[in-house]
């Protein structure tokens, strides 16, 4: 039977990380394009919402998340 590939909330999970000296937090990730929606955070403020792949995430936040 095949997989069927799902979007996950990640907002309850509170997966926050840093990349490239900015501060970021998980909300979704839509597994059939491999993509994360993101905040980038400024001091807890809302900055504004970019889409990131899944390929460029540090090490530890993709095994927070684990897609399969």
């Amino acid at each position: 039977m095949i997989k069927k590939k799902i979007n996950e909330d990640l907002r309850a999970r509170n997966i926050e990380f840093e990349m490239l000296g900015e501060k970021y937090k998980a909300l979704r990730f839509y597994q059939a394009k491999m993509t994360l929606d993101v905040m980038l955070l400024d001091d807890k403020e809302k900055k504004g919402i970019l889409n990131v792949p899944f390929a460029h995430l540090p090490k530890a936040t993709k095994k927070l998340i684990k897609p399969n």
